[in-house]
């Protein structure tokens, strides 16, 4: 089986690490004038880029009741992914792509930053993710998604979120990303709470360079799985620990359709 690099070299570009990237992402090309006015997260830890780690199992898991059912209950702890949410999370990936609704983009929402109290992490997430895929929707478009959560380094508790916004829906997406931040916290935005870039650095790469941005999409989703490292693991986590959207989860993968954006497991 050829090498990454011949792939990428078989369709005329280089595989580099951005010396800026703050995902760990892979791209052949420099970030387009409007993504750099979102200003990159203090202190992230992600110049340590792409970590291939090992898996694990995750600790002390308690079911329950509450708003989105016994996995989101905040007395439900871990301290990594598990193999079998690792598993699910690649497959989630790959099938995005299969339905035409390849992740494009990462957004990291610094939840402490926010204000928002761990216990609480699980459910502000979901209200990000709902707001944001029904913006999307009254613009016409579907999408797809994952997400994951950690806790860990300087920045403590915060997501993760790889989805779909296709590139005609990027101009309005910084606005309207504080403006939910707002609305869910209750407090004024600050700075530097939120990142948002298209992965690979490119708005479009999907269209253009369908090869080299399944590359950077993967390299993505290797970073986010950093939490399946029992050596490196990812801090104490309230609720859920990751999710993906019910058209990529697995009942649509098992019967090989694209569904609903909402929430599965």
């Amino acid at each position: 089986m050829p090498s990454k690099s011949a792939n990428i070299a078989k369709h005329g570009a280089s595989l580099k690490l951005h010396r800026g990237a703050t995902f760990g992402e892979v791209s052949n090309a420099r970030p387009l004038t409007e993504n750099r006015r979102i200003a990159t997260l203090a202190d992230n830890g992600t110049h340590h880029a792409i970590r291939y780690l090992n898996q694990s199992e995750a600790a002390n898991s308690a079911p329950a009741k509450g708003r989105g059912g016994a996995r989101n209950r905040a007395d439900r702890q871990s301290i990594a992914l598990t193999r079998a949410q690792e598993a699910n999370l690649r497959a989630a990936e790959r099938h995005s792509g299969a339905i035409g609704l390849p992740l494009t983009r990462m957004i990291t929402i610094h939840w402490k930053a926010a204000g928002v109290p761990l216990e609480s992490m699980a459910e502000a997430t979901g209200a990000f993710v709902d707001k944001l895929t029904k913006w999307l929707g009254r613009r016409g478009t579907r999408t797809a998604w994952v997400w994951v959560h950690e806790n860990a380094g300087g920045k403590c508790w915060h997501c993760h979120l790889l989805i779909y916004i296709p590139s005609g829906c990027v101009l309005g997406l910084p606005a309207a990303q504080k403006r939910w931040l707002r609305q869910i916290t209750g407090r004024p935005y600050a700075a530097k709470t939120i990142r948002s870039a298209p992965i690979g650095g490119r708005i479009g790469l999907e269209r253009t360079n369908p090869a080299l941005h399944q590359i950077n999409c993967e390299a993505a989703l290797e970073y986010i799985l950093k939490g399946g490292s029992r050596d490196k693991p990812q801090g104490l986590i309230l609720g859920k620990r990751c999710s993906t959207s019910q058209n990529i989860g697995k009942k649509a993968r098992a019967e090989g359709r694209g569904g609903s954006n909402r929430c599965s497991d």
